[in-house]
């Protein structure tokens, strides 16, 4: 976790990169985009005038794998201003997100040990969320800092990207610790948008306009507090998970990549070749042809995938071997049992003992 540090101490900030050289790749999921488009609707404005002319459809949304480039998220957010009728859209916005709008990148926050633990996994994959500024952190003294770079990237888009981001983890902090955030002071790099007093009562702290900088102060002592839903088994594979998305993002091509994502997000409900090409919107043919084309075959894909939830589940759970078998997508443990030694040249049960004998 972060480490609480002594009174009047610095520690250095580590920058986080979270933007992808290529800003026109899909790199980046949906995750909280479906509570703008709840805030927007609620103002009369259909999720199909917000994803207009952003080559983004409306039902990517209950896409899981489904991925838009840094450039289009922007274009969402600009059509999102210039739509609302009212100024606070972002700070309204933002106060409507839950844990699942964050899928596994929010669930790996609630389950972590301590609050201190949720943040520092926050900020290393600040990617999956959407991200479109660089994050950093650092201490001073009792105070935690949240700071945000690379502010001219944005133009005038900056209020509004600041107040859907600051809103969104604020709520998500407060989720994760079922208490309000502890904010200290926020200090935003613009002038006063007409609706400041509204950021004082989302923020719950003291808000300077017109910085040279973008913070966020907070209480240093909560990372040392409990998440009240903590369950390190969940978090770890979370985790787990979650490295394994980003360093393929850059690594594995796009379609091979989004059925991947698929089948990590929804274990043992596996869609078939056929449905997946339905899902995917082309036909069977292109499918299999498209993932020819970069050597991979459906059925590699989704053994792969099977493979390693299987080892993530024997190394760090308890269930019994026909319930992974089960959350694989195995209709029998006998069939698990086969495959599993097919995959290592172990059975299960043997695989799980090296593992206890290693530990």
């Amino acid at each position: 976790m972060f480490a609480v540090e002594a009174r009047h101490t610095v520690r250095p900030p580590k920058i986080i990169t979270p933007l992808h050289p290529d800003l026109d790749a899909p790199t980046q999921s949906l995750l909280g985009l479906a509570a703008l488009a709840a805030e927007l609707a609620a103002e009369g404005v259909s999720v199909n005038k917000l994803f207009a002319n952003t080559g983004v459809h409306p039902n990517q949304l209950e896409d899981s794998q489904a991925r838009i480039s840094h450039r289009q998220r922007l274009a969402i957010y600009r059509n999102a201003q210039r739509l609302a009728t009212r100024a606070d859209v972002g700070l309204l916005a933002g106060a409507r997100q839950r844990i699942s709008d964050f899928g596994i990148y929010g669930y790996a926050m609630v389950s972590s040990t301590t609050f201190g633990d949720a943040l520092k996994f926050s900020v290393e994959n600040v990617r999956m969320a959407g991200a479109v500024l660089q994050i950093s952190y650092s201490t001073e003294g009792n105070t935690g800092i949240l700071r945000s770079h690379g502010l001219a990237s944005l133009g005038d888009m900056l209020p509004f990207v600041a107040e859907f981001w600051r809103s969104s983890m604020t709520v998500l902090f407060s989720r994760v610790l079922e208490a309000p955030f502890p904010s200290k002071r926020m200090v935003m790099a613009y002038p006063a948008p007409p609706h400041w007093r509204n950021y004082e009562r989302m923020f719950d702290c003291p808000v300077e306009f017109g910085a040279d900088t973008m913070e966020w102060h907070f209480d240093v002592h909560v990372l040392d507090r409990p998440c009240p839903n903590a369950n390190p088994i969940t978090a770890q594979i979370c985790q787990q998970l979650c490295d394994r998305i980003l360093e393929e993002r850059d690594g594995i091509p796009e379609l091979p990549r989004q059925i991947r994502m698929a089948c990590l997000n929804a274990p043992g409900v596996f869609p078939s070749a056929e449905k997946m090409a339905a899902q995917l919107g082309m036909s069977l043919r292109t499918l299999h042809r498209r993932l020819a084309d970069d050597n991979y075959s459906y059925q590699t894909l989704l053994n792969d995938v099977r493979r390693q939830l299987a080892i993530e589940f024997l190394e760090n759970t308890r269930l019994p071997i026909d319930q992974v078998a089960e959350r694989i997508g195995f209709s029998d443990a006998a069939s698990f049992r086969r495959s599993f030694r097919k995959w290592t040249g172990n059975s299960p049960s043997l695989y799980r003992k090296g593992m206890d004998k290693d530990g």
